[in-house]
């Protein structure tokens, strides 16, 4: 039986598009093999958002020639896409697929068998305007499946080289999104994590939809329990969005919602399509309409031109945001970006420090936020055994607002909707006790 093998650099939408390949492989008969085994086909799904991407991707793609110069050598992901012959020139890399034609990788394998022959499969992204179909109906993690429901981005942020990796914004078809949803639903997932590289901006190049009627179909999914959306940018989250956020009881009260700076300044220079006051708004709006909602962020540190006043403009803006969480982010030189030819570049000390003093405050407004749960009782559907004390029989995962509970359960409730009581509150996890597991609806109808 012939074996593949897969390696996913970078972001969960790659990990998405990996477990699609697999699935491709799998109908044609393969078996799956850990990366690190000899096996006949080797996948590289590559990451270009950073240069230590590119750097990180191209070391994979030579581990895997190491380990069985005979094998098939695929590389696909967005280094592909923006670097074909760099990786063409890697000797023992047999084809090179980019960010589309993924669905055409099994063709491209049986003709390299025949062939013998090197196949650079990459086309000009910024030409596609179709949603590629490639469907995942199951995932590894049992608990959560993620729902990829658009590719690409028109923002060209400056520091960004994603639109030249991903090509511009395309949704995909609501039947095929309530469809995947539906058979997800049927393989036992009560939680769906909607995603895509901007994915706030679904239905954008659809006419008369739009991602606030998308949530309303999904809304109206049975047996479907949580929706929650992988990113959203201030500015898509529009009245529609707002009324299925107050008035569907199956959106997940958190919200990822970008900040990068919060100076306007800085904002204006990263091409951001928003103000200060303009993301203020609509976080005070949320927060009027979903008491309790978490919201978490992107936070970019150090960029060109950031001055100490810009920077501390910042901090007490993000202070006043209350995340519930703050991912923070040194600025980062990528080629070939606007930002990385800017002259003011920022030392790398300050950096740091910047980055340090971020993360500090990120700690202490996680501690706030779940401080304010410490004796409700919240629903939280347990992921895994709690990886601290693997055989304590304590269980962890997360609660509808993004809130991590470790608790006493056990291996039957992973999966299932919980009642969990908050004993204490943490920084990255917080303590609680079982309150009872919720009986699933099919349970009900017996």
């Amino acid at each position: 039986m012939a074996t593949v093998a897969f390696h996913t650099l970078g972001c969960k939408v790659n990990f998405y598009d990996t477990e699609a390949i697999w699935q491709l492989f799998k109908n044609e008969g393969y078996e799956q093999v850990d990366f690190e085994q000899t096996a006949d086909v080797y996948v590289i799904n590559t990451c270009t958002v950073t240069n230590t991407g590119d750097k990180k991707s191209r070391q994979m793609i030579r581990r895997a020639i190491r380990r069985n110069p005979e094998a098939i050598v695929a590389v696909t992901g967005c280094y592909a896409q923006t670097s074909p012959a760099e990786i063409m020139a890697i000797p023992g890399v047999d084809m090179v697929i980019g960010t589309q034609d993924r669905d055409k990788i099994i063709p491209i394998v049986k003709q390299f068998e025949t062939d013998r022959q090197p196949i650079n499969a990459v086309r000009n992204i910024m030409k596609t305007r179709q949603f590629e179909e490639l469907d995942v109906p199951d995932f590894a993690d049992r608990t959560r499946a993620f729902l990829k429901i658009q590719e690409g981005c028109n923002n060209f942020c400056t520091f960004c080289i994603i639109p030249w990796s991903r090509g511009l914004m395309r949704s995909r078809e609501p039947q095929s999104v309530i469809a995947q949803a539906e058979q997800l639903v049927a393989a036992g997932y009560q939680e769906i994590v909607l995603t895509g590289i901007h994915t706030g901006g679904y239905g954008e190049d659809i006419e008369d939809y739009s991602l606030a009627k998308l949530l309303w179909d999904l809304d109206k999914v049975e047996g479907l329990k949580r929706i929650r959306i992988s990113s959203i940018e201030a500015s898509q989250i529009t009245d529609e969005v707002i009324e299925v956020l107050k008035s569907s009881d199956k959106m997940c009260r958190h919200l990822h919602i970008p900040l990068q700076a919060g100076d306007d300044r800085v904002l204006a220079r990263m091409r951001r399509k928003y103000t200060t006051a303009e993301f203020a708004s609509k976080i005070e709006r949320l927060h009027e309409i979903m008491p309790d909602v978490a919201i978490t962020t992107d936070v970019i540190v150090g960029f060109p031109g950031e001055t100490e006043e810009m920077f501390r403009n910042g901090v007490e803006f993000m202070e006043r945001m209350k995340f519930s969480e703050m991912h923070v982010f040194p600025y980062s030189k990528r080629t070939g970006t606007p930002a990385a030819r800017m002259e003011d570049q920022v030392d790398e000390e300050v950096k740091n420090t910047r980055v340090h003093e971020l993360i500090d405050l990120s700690e202490k407004m996680q501690l706030a936020y779940a401080q304010q749960f410490v004796g409700q009782v919240l629903e939280v559907i347990p992921e895994r055994a709690y990886k601290g004390a693997p055989d304590s029989g304590l269980y962890m995962g997360y609660s509808d607002n993004y809130v991590q509970l470790v608790f006493q359960g056990s291996e039957d409730m992973i999966g299932q909707v919980c009642r969990v009581k908050v004993t204490e509150a943490g920084v990255n996890e917080s303590k609680g006790q079982l309150v009872r597991v919720l009986e699933t609806a099919a349970v009900v109808n017996l």
